[in-house]
Order: structure tokens, then sequence, then C-alpha cells
């Protein structure tokens, strides 16, 4: 089976589906491109022509499916290369343009989100990583088309949601090991997250403030980082440094030593639409407190999910949020807490490459 799959933001977790598939599925015959996530304005308008017009001898090849993610401008990109269109396409949506929480940067999306209806139309199995992610694509998508004026077909809406269905990214490992902290233990934290508004660390140091006089901790502050990244960030590291154990970027060898190092994984996220960071900090064993909204309730256990008010930011918002996980943090190492880490389980590559090899097979068979 030859597979053709484009991811046209080729971010570190698109970058980490792309592999799984590759790795498991190497049966297949992938011919595999991607563009850096960078220029996202660009990017998600711009690839259609680079790959249509650009000399990539591998999109003149022959294909049995499409698999590609919801930011290839497909629908231009087949009519640069019209014997693509001929094939059966595969979206794969890791996040939608509808569930993103607004920022002050933030220029208009309408674009973008029309973008990701074209594909969808247009997509004969449309794959969402999360029911969240699904369901607020479709909410989004019906809301926008009956905001336009004319020209949009009748039951578009209908025919886009009949075509989809949810399948995280595989967890590469085949072990996933149950959820244990022994009660008074203390707790090594890991917040792992992209270091931006839309992961909320404001809270992260309310919370840590709440923390630093009542029980004993650490904390390692990872993840990816950009040239302008949230200021809180030099206050958390000027007031907390002594609890600090890690900070920034880390190589993969770093990374998962942190790993093992630390019991419990944090977030603080507005949005997350599968939580890979999460997860793959479960799958080491890492008891997860997240907030009670997005993706987080499909997969972690009710008694560590934290309530949150989902109102626009504001102090008291982060306050409110700020009790309610600090108390949850509290309570863990008072408590302790077991869970055989069943849900989780669910997403391992051993349970998902099956039903991904499934599709392919249905498409093309």
């Amino acid at each position: 089976m030859r597979i053709l799959l484009l991811s046209a933001y080729n971010t570190p977790s698109h970058d980490y589906w792309s592999k799984v598939l590759l790795d498991e599925l190497s049966d297949c015959q992938f011919t595999y491109l991607k563009l850096p996530a960078r220029y996202f304005s660009w990017r998600i308008r711009g690839n259609s022509l680079t790959w249509g017009t650009g000399k990539f001898e591998e999109l003149e090849q022959e294909y049995d499916l499409i698999l590609a993610t919801s930011l290839v401008d497909i629908t231009a990109l087949r009519g640069f290369r019209p014997h693509l269109a001929k094939v059966p396409l595969i979206v794969y949506f890791h996040e939608n343009q509808f569930a993103y929480p607004v920022s002050e940067n933030q220029i208009d999306q309408v674009q973008s989100q029309l973008l990701s209806i074209y594909n969808a139309a247009c997509g004969d199995r449309i794959v969402f990583n999360s029911e969240f992610n699904r369901k607020t694509f479709i909410d989004g998508a019906s809301r926008l088309l009956k905001k336009l004026p004319d020209g949009v077909p009748n039951g578009l809406s209908k025919s886009i949601q009949s075509k989809t269905q949810v399948l995280p990214v595989p967890l590469r490992y085949e072990h996933i090991p149950p959820l244990a902290l022994e009660k008074q233990k203390p707790l090594n934290l890991l917040w792992n997250h992209r270091w931006e508004y839309d992961k909320q660390p404001e809270l992260l140091f309310l919370v840590l403030k709440k923390l630093k006089n009542q029980i004993p901790f650490n904390i390692a502050i990872v993840g990816q980082q950009f040239r302008q990244s949230p200021a809180v960030f030099d206050q958390i590291k000027s007031e907390l440094s002594e609890h600090i154990t890690a900070w920034g970027y880390q190589e993969a060898e770093d990374y998962q030593r942190l790993l093992n190092q630390s019991n419990v994984v944090l977030s603080t996220a507005l949005h997350d639409f599968q939580g890979l960071a999460i997860q793959d900090a479960m799958s080491y064993g890492c008891i997860p407190i997240c907030p009670n909204r997005v993706a987080y309730p499909e997969y972690i256990h009710p008694e560590l999910l934290y309530e949150v008010n989902n109102k626009p930011s504001s102090e008291l918002q982060l306050e409110y949020e700020a009790d309610n996980m600090a108390q949850k943090l509290l309570s863990l190492h008072q408590r302790g807490f077991g869970d055989d880490n069943a849900q989780l389980k669910k997403i391992s590559k051993n349970q998902l490459i099956p039903k991904y090899r499934m599709i392919f097979e249905q498409l093309t068979g």
C-alpha cells in the first residue's frame, strides 16, 4: 500500500504521530513530506503553492491513499496536482481553529477555519485525536456555515459529521503502568508544555506559591521555548528557584530521566486537543493533576481533575483555579493515590495501530 503522508505545519506532536505510524506500519510504503512549524498564517495557505508548483518528484508519483493533516491545503494541492484528486483521502485533525482560546495577538481566524471545512468536505474519512476535538470542530464549523451569506450546500454539516471518527495519536509504549503514589511522599512535579499563553503559566505560578510553605515538593518546568515567552516564567524562576530541578528545553535523554524521576505531572492549559505531554508522563507512571476541561476528562480519573469556571481569563478565574488545583495536590500528598490507568492503555500503539490499519484497508480495498 503506497501512502502519501503530508504534514504542512510539522510541530513535535505532529511529527511524533507520523513517526509512530511509519515505525508501526512498516509494511506500508510511506512517502512522508513535511514543512516546518513556523509562519503559521503563510504556511497554512502557502503549503499548496510550495508543494503544488515546486520540484517534488514524490508528488508526481501514484498513491493508493493520502493521509494529510488538517493544516494541509489539500483542495488547492489537488488542483495543482490533478492526479492526486482521484486518490482516497484521510484528513487528520490534531487540532481545530474553532477551539483555540482568544489571544491578544490573534489575527482573524476565519480563513484557517474555512480551510479546515474545505478539507473536511473533500475528505473520505475525517479523523480526530479526541472527542473534544471532534465535537468542537463540528460545532464551530456548523456555526460558521450558518453565518455565511449564501451558496452553502444544504446538509454540508451533516455530511461532514457522518465521515468523522476519533482515533488518538498512539502512544509509542507497549506497557502502560498503573498509577500509584504513597501518602505523605514528597511530590516531584513536572510541568512539560509549550511556553505560551494558552498553557496558562500564570496559574502555575499561583499554585506553586500556595504550595510553597505547605508540603515538600520539587518541580521541573520544561518544554518548547520561543523568542517571546510569557514574562511570568521569569517570576517563577526568581521566586521559586529552590524548588526547581530542571528548566527549559531538554534533550531527549535528559527529558526521559525527568520522566523517570517525577511522580506527578501538571497541566494548567486552557486548551489541549489530546494532551500528549500529559499522556507521555502518565506512561511513565506520573499522576496527572489537570483541569476539568478540553480532552482531559476522556482519559484522566475524575478525582485528579480540578474544577474550572470556563470564563474569560481574569484574576478571579485564576485564583479560583489555583485554589482548586492546590487543594488537589495537597490531598494527593496527604492521601496518596492508586489507579490501573485503564483509559490510557486504550491509547497505546498495541490498541490503536490495528484500527489505523483497518481504516487504510477500508479506503483502499
